[in-house]
């Protein structure tokens, strides 16, 4: 059996660096998240709570679409401005989404509070389109 020292070093030398670069990313996304949530001009909690389920696929495709660019940022950052700063350009794209998926559908915000399911989708789909863009022009 070989020697576990090496790997337990390893391990206390890098959790503090772990723990801090996921605690951005993991505020990075909450905070996207929630400015999303504001600017957008439903209430989607409301909504959700109320059963309304092209509101939680909505914003469902949103949390997904902020958390896959800044997985993909935390992946390859060498430190906390990185996920941060792409954090900010992954939520600004998100809101671009939505508007060009407003402009393509019309009032997107009437038919998600009418628990239009197919243009949650359609929405949602393009939020996460765009994040594996989004994550794939950050890893390169």
């Amino acid at each position: 059996m070989t020697d576990p020292m090496p790997v337990i070093q390893s391990l206390l030398s890098g959790l503090p660096i772990f723990l801090l670069h996921l605690s951005c990313a993991t505020l990075a996304w909450m905070a996207a998240l929630a400015l999303y949530m504001w600017i957008t001009p439903h209430d989607e909690f409301a909504l959700i709570r109320a059963g309304n389920d092209a509101a939680a696929i909505s914003l469902g495709g949103a949390a997904i679409g902020l958390a896959i660019p800044l997985g993909f940022c935390l992946a390859g950052s060498v430190n906390v401005w990185d996920i941060m700063i792409w954090g900010s350009v992954t939520l600004i794209l998100q809101l671009i989404a939505f508007r060009v998926v407003d402009y393509l559908l019309g009032s997107l915000p009437a038919r998600i509070e009418a628990n239009e399911r197919s243009a949650a989708i359609f929405l949602a789909m393009m939020k996460v389109a765009i994040a594996c863009l989004t994550g794939a022009a950050v890893a390169g």
